[in-house]
């Protein structure tokens, strides 16, 4: 496919075309690079407009995880030099919640070590979440692993519009990067999140040995969720893991992934995540790749973005952050 015929689609996409597993999608594997960010960033223009969102992640309960995701320090199965501690005071959270919401995000993620959480933890987690919903307009999203319908229907009450679900890879590549839960275990944890009544943020990571092809799988799944917020991550190696030696990837493989989610989920959030540090100024050219989002703060894998840098950056660019509706946070009175 030409690069003419790679902008040509993507004015079909905007005229409401979408890709499908029938479509002939080899370009986005080896197609021009420059043709595909520019296809992306005009399908961004014209879809999403020029409204960017900002996340910050908290990391609620730390260390000891039975699960044995092999790029995660977290995991109990390696030896890592992870810190390890219970779920966090409701009253800290919500103090850091606030000093976030201060600073310009329009959103606040709570994710905790483990396969779930329940009892105490669970209790804990559901005060945080009032706590913050009353006294906090962000938009609030859990990212707790695998919940029951019950617990999710809490969440809900407690004041969570979101819920965080990576599917990590494709199906395919999938029993190479966990095998104490599977791939269908996460698509049935996010339909049951999306029915009880939550948004979805569901992305995955890239960099861990899989092929453009892999990626396009999981692009084409996610597209299939129905997903508002598509958090992508580039590989941290973090010693200790299996997947500790792993070379980085570089920034144009992730300007591609940026941009092929973008043409295959035209209308959905492309979030600049984990591996951050590994691009030009934070990712500077993902925002014109695709991408209008993205997880900041100086968190460790994000490569110690801060929320004021990224805001001046992308008003550089053009967008405006924030200004997400009552309709869109899902809530509409605050205490």
């Amino acid at each position: 496919m030409t690069a003419a015929d790679i902008l040509q689609l993507a004015d079909e996409i905007i005229g409401g075309r979408r890709l499908g597993r029938q479509d002939g999608l080899s370009f986005l594997a080896d197609g021009e690079l420059s043709a595909l960010c520019e296809g992306a960033d005009r399908i961004r223009r014209a879809l999403c407009g020029d409204r960017a969102d900002l996340c910050t992640i908290v990391n609620g309960r730390s260390g000891g995880c039975p699960e044995n995701c092999r790029y995660c320090a977290q995991s109990a199965h390696y030896r890592t030099h992870v810190q390890r501690y219970e779920f966090l005071d409701a009253e800290a959270l919500t103090e850091d919640c606030l000093k976030n919401e201060a600073e310009g995000v329009q959103r606040y993620s709570i994710v905790t070590a483990g396969r779930t959480l329940t009892g105490e933890a669970f209790e804990k987690a559901l005060a945080a979440y009032r706590m913050m919903s009353g006294r906090s307009r962000l938009i609030l999203c859990a990212s707790h692993g695998f919940m029951t319908d019950e617990q999710l229907r809490q969440l809900r009450e407690a004041g969570v519009t979101m819920y965080h679900e990576n599917i990590e890879t494709s199906r395919r590549y999938f029993p190479q990067v966990c095998t104490t839960h599977t791939y269908d275990d996460k698509l049935d944890m996010i339909r049951r999140a999306k029915a009880a009544g939550l948004t979805i943020c569901c992305g995955g990571i890239i960099g861990m040995g899989e092929t453009v092809q892999d990626r396009i799988d999981m692009a084409l799944d996610i597209a299939q969720l129905g997903v508002e917020s598509i958090p992508l991550n580039a590989l941290i190696p973090m010693k200790g893991t299996p997947f500790g030696e792993m070379p980085p990837i570089t920034e144009d493989e992730i300007l591609r992934t940026v941009a092929l989610f973008r043409f295959i989920v035209p209308e959905a959030d492309v979030r600049l995540a984990a591996g951050r540090g590994l691009m030009e100024r934070g990712g500077i050219k993902a925002f014109r790749a695709g991408a209008n989002s993205a997880v900041t703060g100086n968190m460790l894998t994000t490569g110690g973005t801060s929320i004021r840098g990224d805001i001046e950056m992308l008003s550089e660019l053009g967008f405006t952050v924030g200004g997400c509706s009552e309709a869109e946070n899902g809530r509409t009175d605050h205490a």
